[in-house]
């Protein structure tokens, strides 16, 4: 008995169309780990400082789209024969058709094309579009996804960012404080005479009180930019860790160094 299932098995196995779904399965699971593995491979790569190439989703998309079509042409042509040159003389003749019916995928496919490649734009930038404005959190082969000053996701079309005016922000973590401070101090000496040692006191009070809410990723600068009768003009520049909460971190500089402009 034992024989005689052996014997049914290898006679299974040794249908044609068996060996094919066989060889079909194999390679399409050694397609979807070898796309799993160039996806994350890629993705440490594009995060490295020395690649020139942006992180964006679009990049690793098209390699997985690559691996898959390659995948799919060996067990279309190796395992079942199909001529694979045919099938895409087939579908360039109904180019025109299919260009027509998904010009809006393709118009945005080509506007993420060009603004991955040409770094028009890249996660991380600050940019403006038309009405919306935020902060780019990742490219795709369809739409651009930015997140706005209130912290909402917002889906741009790619078409939209490459026919459009675009804006480069300052980064959304930067905090400007402008002051001014009067020339005489209430004991009578001129702050203009220690104006470094007076912009280091200013960088001091504002990293701390910055960093009380969100911590500090550049050193404050102290600008001074104009003298009035009035006293000094300046401002304060730094930058915050969260984005979000740059608005604190300059109410909490104002109040930090508002004793210390009489």
């Amino acid at each position: 008995m034992f024989d005689g299932i052996l014997k049914a098995i290898f006679e299974f196995i040794a249908y044609p169309e068996v060996q094919r779904a066989f060889w079909a399965t194999v390679i399409a699971a050694t397609t979807v780990a070898l796309s799993q593995v160039a996806a994350k491979g890629l993705r440490k790569l594009l995060n490295l400082d020395t690649v020139p190439l942006p992180s964006a989703s679009i990049i690793i998309n098209i390699v997985r789209a690559v691996i898959w079509i390659g995948g799919g042409s060996i067990i279309l042509d190796g395992v079942y024969g199909v001529n694979t040159n045919a099938i895409v003389a087939a579908l360039g003749v109904g180019g025109i058709a299919v260009s027509l019916g998904f010009q809006d995928t393709l118009s945005n496919l080509i506007g993420g094309l060009q603004v991955t490649f040409m770094k028009i734009v890249k996660p991380g930038d600050n940019i403006e579009v038309g009405a919306e404005a935020g902060v780019v959190q990742d490219i795709t082969w369809r739409h651009t996804t930015i997140k706005d000053s209130l912290g909402q996701t917002v889906i741009v079309p790619n078409s939209v960012i490459s026919k459009n005016a675009l804006v480069h922000l300052l980064p959304a973590n930067r905090v400007a404080v402008p002051f001014a401070v009067q020339r005489l101090r209430e004991d009578g000496s001129d702050i203009a005479v220690s104006l470094d040692a007076f912009a280091d006191e200013l960088a001091a009070v504002a990293r701390d009180a910055a960093d009380g809410v969100s911590p500090v990723t550049s050193e404050p600068s102290v600008f001074f930019s104009e003298v009035t009768e009035f006293g000094i003009k300046g401002k304060i520049i730094l930058q915050v860790e969260d984005a979000a909460q740059t608005s604190r971190a300059a109410d909490a500089i104002v109040r930090a160094i508002a004793g210390r402009l009489r």
